[in-house]
């Protein structure tokens, strides 16, 4: 099965891009892969989502409990290059106070 997800590893546990779809089909491995992220690093876990097309309620739970899971280890989901309309999908549903949601940091 082709995953429609793609995450590049940038820095291993500290800053990775998503790109594609993560949605209830990609919800399960892109649970897995940030799981492992913020188990690998420590500070802030750069997620740059500028090129997901989209997300669900499901890519939206996978990255609720990324952040859980990172502030457990004394962590953060910084959320780098929001396109504007995830933005307002984020403040619509309030999570916009749960991530740092930051520009692409060089």
């Amino acid at each position: 099965m082709q995953r429609e997800l793609v995450v590049r590893v940038i820095r291993p546990g500290a800053e990775i891009d998503v790109a594609g779809r993560l949605d209830v089909r990609t919800a399960p491995w892109g649970r897995e892969v940030l799981q492992a992220c913020v188990d690998q690093g420590e500070g802030d876990l750069l997620l740059h989502v500028g090129s997901l097309e989209i997300w669900d309620s499901a890519g939206l739970g996978v990255l609720v409990g990324a952040h859980r899971r990172a502030r457990r280890a004394n962590r953060r989901v910084v959320l780098t290059e929001v396109p504007p309309r995830h933005l307002r999908l984020l403040k619509a549903t309030r999570l916009h106070r749960l991530f740092v949601v930051e520009p692409r940091v060089a």
